[in-house]
């Protein structure tokens, strides 16, 4: 197990491509004992969802599980698969509404064999509504979710963000509801079902520029490299490069003009209050540069920092895992068994951490072992090859 925190628990996971993977990723390496739920191999070669197994992507996203195939449009596959939810503790999927329901698999119905069972579901729009039935997707869901409209420079027309941030933190929010449910499970004795979808958790993740609509009524637009409300913050050129700057607040700016030897911007009419510098942002950006652009990025990182003004580097990806502050944080890790490594989990517990003890596995790799663990005699299992099932 990757972890002891959450080794009581098995996790059967139907899920595909990226949002549901993402939640069920978080459970695995806490130590749940997440079984993935395949389909059999494609006699025909069809597409894999989600990329092929081998690529980056597929990789990430499944350590620290186990694979077994179920042919779920055999009623052999599905009968296999309720005998299993009976010892289960969570199921997660992220079909469309319709598909569980005609399956035979939704909360209603895995409900009734195990009143236990915490059911997990993500959509791209919900499970009931009139969007309810469309196929859904990051972008879409960036678009819907408003996310596009405060992206990017002002005027520049609508910008997706470069992380699938839809599908990600809804995976995260579905995983949070899980242990919600399993919490609150030890108490009630009881299951129950955690929804969330794409649009859902892309509305949350607005946070206080949702805020700013609902409780201000003000539209929030494109700002660029600024931030919308915390002035002046953003991206400055310097002698070699950019980085970025966040001296807002009266004794943050009053300490950069210090160290920057800003005499004149510490005076300036213009620049006196937080009200002052938000009106005149564009002309205090360009004076603040006249001054940047005389350094290289390593001299203002250092002197900056020294002088208690946030700023940062603006790194490539590669860059990042050079930096030795994320080195020592230990944030790219091997994983055992092979010669991958992959970004770890981004907290820390005490007594119970993670570790990536296992490389994602091979298609239908635990098939047999697991059916063996539920129950299942080498006469079953073979009546269930036999008949397509697995």
């Amino acid at each position: 197990m990757a972890s002891t925190a959450l080794e009581r628990f098995t996790v059967l996971d139907l899920t595909r491509v990226r949002s549901g993977p993402t939640c069920v990723r978080q459970l695995a390496d806490w130590g749940a004992n997440v079984i993935k739920i395949e389909l059999p191999p494609d006699p025909n070669g069809g597409d894999q969802l989600g990329g092929p197994r081998e690529g980056s992507d597929f990789q990430n996203l499944h350590r620290n599980k186990r694979s077994m195939t179920l042919n779920l449009k055999s009623s052999e596959a599905v009968a296999a698969f309720k005998r299993m939810v009976r010892k289960a503790d969570v199921v997660v999927e992220n079909f469309r509404p319709d598909v569980k329901k005609r399956l035979g698999i939704d909360y209603k119905d895995l409900s009734r064999i195990n009143p236990k069972i915490v059911y997990a579901s993500i959509s791209g729009f919900g499970q009931t509504g009139p969007y309810a039935e469309r196929p859904g997707f990051d972008q879409i869901a960036q678009g819907m979710g408003g996310l596009m409209s405060i992206t990017g420079l002002p005027g520049q027309g609508p910008v997706r963000v470069g992380i699938p941030i839809a599908d990600l933190s809804a995976g995260l929010f579905c995983a949070l509801g899980i242990l919600v449910a399993l919490l609150e499970r030890e108490k009630s004795k009881k299951g129950q079902h955690v929804a969330t979808s794409l649009l859902q958790a892309q509305i949350f993740m607005l946070d206080f520029q949702g805020s700013r609509w609902l409780i201000s009524g003000e539209v929030p637009k494109q700002a660029g490299n600024n931030h919308p409300t915390s002035i002046p913050t953003g991206v400055f050129k310097t002698a070699d490069g950019h980085i970025n700057i966040a001296s807002t607040g009266s004794r943050i700016w009053a300490r950069f003009c210090n160290a920057a030897g800003a005499t004149e911007l510490a005076h300036h009419p213009d620049y006196q209050t937080a009200a002052d510098r938000s009106k005149h942002r564009d002309a205090l950006n360009a004076d603040m540069e006249k001054f940047t652009v005389k350094r290289t990025s390593a001299d203002w990182i250092e002197l900056l920092n020294k002088a208690g003004v946030p700023c940062g580097p603006i790194y490539s990806v590669d860059e990042v895992y050079a930096d030795p502050q994320v080195q020592h944080l230990g944030m790219a890790q091997p994983v055992a068994k092979s010669k991958l490594r992959m970004a770890g989990q981004p907290m820390s517990l005490s007594r119970t951490p993670s570790k990536l003890v296992a490389p994602p596995p091979g298609l239908g790799e635990h098939t047999d072992e697991v059916l063996s663990e539920f129950g299942f005699s080498a006469k079953e299992i073979a009546a269930l090859r036999a008949a397509n099932a697995i």
